[in-house]
């Protein structure tokens, strides 16, 4: 009978349940959040196939295939739409096309109702949109095995896709092979607890007040590379943490604390591969095919035998591909041979802890940088390097900059930042309200003498949230005891002009292209109308781009990750996610969503 005395040698792939003919294998899950088998003994008539069928005790036997090297390719899916919505390059839904398309069946990792992580088998093309990208966190496979063995012997075609260790486990329980299956797998870093996670998604409702209704990991939206987790809330409201915000994140890659203790000594690494084809990111792709890198993902994609390198060639129509050396893939993808190293905490302390405190006090004790008197002053010099260059050393700028700068802020990073050419009246009893660096008249011809004009009237305030990089040529203007506020991670082009006369808010992440004209006021010009109102707010939301010559006027409201088409003068509002185009701007498109 199947008896796990080290953690470490059991990968909780449920195979063993399955294969048990008198239901005498259960699991119980550990303060980790993992699962691992038990045995009832009165049930248990001690046949052995629990251990015949377990993946890591058999990894001898299972580790075989019938190409002698695997063949290699650089690929995304042709449907743009399907590439956004993919962890990398969309090639595993090119395939479940292919699959569903014969009426055959395709198999994957699914979200529950509370974020859990499930198995899950249809010939519904409908459901490869919860099928479609990875869920970086264990997955049960329970009763998973008996479905496909059925489906299988009786004559369906199926596609199946887990992590090594779980499709070795379906070759072990299978005990043969069969014509009509496809197994994919991926090249897997090591497994997540889903109990860490469970704590990271209420994170989010300890901060925001409202629970997660929807999480994807890698969204595409701020590009393939910054590895960003989307969150949306029940009140609609989206959130966005890229590697260097989550602390999620962080934790897998930095401190590595948080996967299976099998995957520290992972024995489905290397060659050969189990799989039929095997999927994954294709990191290091800029340095093979930089025809391919829009930071929106390329899969890397190894056929590894006979019966996948004929059903990929079916799937060729549907995605751009091309061969690249076996030798050209291990650089950046080093999870493929080795094992995830140990974690850099104290693992049993951070489990304990797990139960005792939030995920934002956890992260704070074991997730987040403490920097090193060195990396500290690198980053010292560094900011010291950036305003030299920005002022370009001139008597001018330096004097604003220690001007309208204390000492306090310039030591903390959080300053006005002039560049050559700069105009700025800040009035007394004005205010700036900083968060981060405001790097004012950013120049991309260096040698430019366009004027960048700053006015903070008498009362008026500006306040900014993060980092914002307002282009040479800009004027902004905030009248008496008006406030203009950026959320943070904005950025305008050249020659944006704001007119503050009363409220202006531009949300997080929001870009403004070249040209840009944002007003609030008809600049004190009334008209004999009844309810005409001077002035009225402008509030833009978070992700918003505002692309080139357009105009947005008082009183609009543009919702979050809308799109404003050039040319346009926006007079009306415009809902989240759409885009709005015209002079008067109306919407040409809904549900959209975009990448920097």
């Amino acid at each position: 009978m199947i008896n796990i005395q080290n953690k470490v040698d059991c990968c909780g792939c449920n195979a063993c349940g399955d294969i048990c003919p008198h239901d005498a294998i259960f699991y119980k899950t550990d303060n980790e959040g993992f699962w691992y088998p038990n045995v009832d003994k009165q049930k248990c008539t001690d046949c052995g196939l629990c251990e015949k069928v377990c993946p890591i005790i058999n990894i001898n036997d299972l580790k075989k295939n019938d190409l002698p090297q695997s063949i290699c390719y650089a690929a995304e899916h042709k449907n743009l739409e399907v590439v956004f919505d993919s962890t990398s390059g969309g090639v595993f839904s090119a395939l479940a096309d292919i699959m569903y398309k014969s009426g055959g069946y395709v198999g994957g990792a699914i979200f529950n109702e509370d974020f859990s992580v499930r198995q899950y088998i249809s010939n519904d093309k409908n459901d490869l949109l919860k099928l479609r990208s990875s869920k970086y966190l264990q997955s049960h496979f329970d009763g998973f095995y008996k479905q496909v063995r059925e489906l299988l012997n009786a004559g369906e075609r199926v596609l199946v896709c887990g992590s090594p260790c779980q499709m070795a486990a379906m070759r072990s329980f299978l005990r043969k092979d069969y014509d009509n299956l496809i197994i994919a797998d991926y090249i897997c870093r090591g497994i997540n607890s889903p109990k860490v996670w469970r704590k990271y998604l209420d994170s989010f409702e300890e901060r925001y007040g409202h629970k997660v209704v929807y999480a994807k990991a890698k969204s595409k939206e701020y590009g393939w590379r910054n590895l960003t987790q989307k969150v949306i809330l029940d009140n609609g409201k989206a959130y966005y943490e890229t590697k260097d915000q989550s602390n999620f994140t962080k934790g897998y890659l930095q401190t590595n604390v948080y996967c299976r203790p099998s995957c520290y000594d992972c024995k489905f690494k290397g060659y050969p591969r189990i799989s039929d084809i095997t999927l994954a990111d294709f990191w290091g792709i800029e340095n093979i095919d930089s025809l391919k890198e829009k930071n929106l993902g390329t899969s890397l994609v190894m056929i590894n035998s006979k019966k996948g390198e004929r059903f990929f060639e079916t799937v060729k129509a549907r995605i751009n591909y091309s061969h690249v050396p076996f030798n050209s893939i291990e650089d950046g993808n080093r999870a493929l041979n080795i094992s995830l190293e140990h974690p850099k905490v104290d693992r049993k302390k951070f489990f304990d802890d797990l139960d005792k405190m939030s995920f934002l006090q956890l992260s704070e004790k074991y997730i987040t940088e403490n920097k090193t008197l060195l990396v500290k002053i690198r980053c010292f010099l560094s900011y010291i390097k950036m305003i030299l260059r920005e002022t370009q050393c001139r008597p001018v700028p330096l004097y604003q900059f220690f001007r309208y700068n204390t000492l306090k802020e310039i030591i903390n990073g959080n300053i006005l930042l002039p560049t050559p050419y700069c105009t700025i009246e800040i009035k007394k009893g004005a205010k700036i309200i900083k968060k981060g660096i405001l790097l004012l008249g950013r120049k991309r011809f260096r040698k430019s003498k366009l004027e960048t004009r700053l006015l903070i009237d008498k009362g008026g305030l500006l306040k900014y949230d993060g980092g914002l990089t307002v282009g040479y040529g800009a004027d902004i203007e905030i009248f008496e005891n008006a406030i203009l506020s950026f959320g943070g991670g904005n950025a305008t082009n050249i020659s944006t002009t704001i007119i503050c006369g009363e409220h202006i808010e531009i949300g997080k992440d929001t870009m403004l292209g070249r040209h840009i004209t944002i007003r609030d006021n008809n600049g004190s010009h009334f008209m004999n109308r009844q309810g005409y109102k001077n002035t009225r707010p402008v509030i833009i939301g978070d992700k918003v781009w505002i692309t080139e010559q357009c105009t947005v006027m008082p009183g609009v409201k543009i919702g979050d990750g809308a799109i404003i088409g050039a040319l346009s003068l926006v007079i009306r509002n415009v809902p989240d996610h759409s885009v709005a185009s015209g002079h008067p701007a109306e919407i040409v498109d809904e549900d959209i969503l975009w990448k920097y």
